[in-house]
C-alpha cells in the first residue's frame, strides 16, 4: 500500500465529562473523506495522544477505522517511552484493521542512538508488514532522530515514511538524499507543504488538514499538476493558519476551529486550557480568510 497526499491529524473529541466523542469522531471522518482527504491518521500530537488513556487511543482508532469503511488509509498513531509497550499498541492498532502505523517516541529521560533505533525497529517488526511513518518532532521530543538512525530505518522493509516536523528543508533534503527509493517524506506544519512538494516529498500529515482540507488538497494536487505558480497561491494563505497556532495551543486551535465549523469536538484535555473569547474571535477571522468558515 503506498501513502501520499493529504492524512489529517484527527482531533480526539471528547464529551465534557472526559470519554471520546465517537458519534463526533465517526462525523469528523466522513466530513474529512467526502472532502477529498488521501488517508486519515488518528493519534497524531493533533489527537493529543499523550492524554489519552491507552483504551482511549484503542478506541479512537477503532471508531475512525469504523467510520472510514475501508475508503482511504488509516495510519494509526503509536506512542510509548517503552518498546514493551509500543509493540503492545502496534500489535492491538494492526488487530484492529489499521493501515499503517505513524510511529513516536515518547522520552522523559533522553535517549541516545541505539536506544532510539531500537524502538522504531522493534514497532516496524510489530506492525506485521504494515507500513511504518516515522515521526519526528524535535519541538517535543527530548530524544529526536538523527540522520544516521534514519537511514539505516530506512533499510526495514516496511519503514518507508518519515514525517519531519523540523521545518528544516536542508534537513528534508538530506533526508531524502539518504533514503532516496526507500523512504519518502511526508510534510508537516501549514506553511511548508509547497517547499516540501517542491524537492520530493509525497503529501502533507498535520492538523491543519482537518480544518482546511480542501485549500490543502487543492495544493497537493496543483503540485502534482506541476502548477508551481498555483502551488504558491495556495501556500501563503495557509501560512495565517501557521501563525495562529504559533500563538497558541496546537489542540486548542484546532479543537476552535472545528467548533466554529460545526462539529462539537469538545475543549482540549486538561491540564491545557480552551482558548479566550479573544483568541476564539483570532481563529474565526483566520478561517475567514482561507474560506474555511
Amino acid at each position: 500500500m503506498s501513502f501520499h497526499g493529504v492524512f489529517p491529524y484527527l482531533v480526539s473529541p471528547t464529551t465534557q465529562g472526559g470519554d471520546i466523542n465517537t458519534a463526533v469522531l465517526g462525523d469528523l471522518v466522513e466530513h474529512l473523506v467526502s472532502q477529498g482527504v488521501h488517508g486519515l491518521a488518528p493519534l497524531g500530537s493533533t489527537g493529543e495522544f499523550a492524554y489519552l488513556s491507552n483504551a482511549q487511543r484503542m478506541e479512537v482508532v477503532k471508531t475512525t477505522i469504523a467510520a472510514n469503511r475501508g475508503r482511504v488509509p488509516v495510519v494509526a498513531g503509536v506512542a510509548s517511552t517503552t518498546i514493551r509497550d509500543a509493540v503492545a499498541q502496534t500489535e492491538a492498532m494492526v488487530e484492529a484493521g489499521a493501515d499503517g502505523i505513524l510511529a513516536i517516541l515518547e522520552a522523559y529521560f533522553p535517549v541516545g542512538d541505539a536506544g532510539v533505533e531500537a524502538y522504531f525497529k522493534a514497532i516496524a517488526g510489530a506492525a506485521r508488514g504494515r507500513p511504518v511513518v516515522l515521526y519526528t518532532n524535535p519541538n517535543f521530543q527530548r530524544s529526536d532522530l538523527t540522520l544516521p538512525v534514519i537511514e539505516r530505518l530506512s533499510q526495514i522493509s516496511n519503514i518507508n515514511y518519515i514525517k519531519d516536523a523540523s521545518t528544516n528543508t536542508g534537513r528534508l533534503l538530506s533526508i531524502i538524499e539518504r533514503t532516496r527509493g526507500r523512504m519518502e517524506v511526508f510534510s508537516a506544519s501549514a506553511h511548508i507543504p509547497a517547499c516540501v512538494l517542491m524537492i520530493g516529498g509525497v503529501g502533507w500529515m498535520a492538523g491543519p488538514a482537518c480544518i482546511v482540507p480542501k485549500q490543502s488538497i487543492a495544493l497537493y494536487d496543483a503540485a502534482q499538476a506541476g502548477d508551481w505558480t498555483r502551488v504558491m497561491e495556495l501556500q501563503r494563505p495557509l501560512w495565517r493558519v501557521n501563525e495562529i497556532f504559533a500563538r497558541y495551543s496546537i489542540a486548542a486551535c484546532i479543537k476552535t476551529a472545528l467548533q466554529l465549523q460545526g462539529f462539537a469536538v469538545g475543549d482540549p484535555i486538561a491540564p491545557q486550557v480552551p482558548l479566550d473569547e479573544a483568541a476564539r474571535n483570532e481563529v474565526a477571522e483566520v478561517l475567514r480568510s482561507v474560506g474555511a468558515l
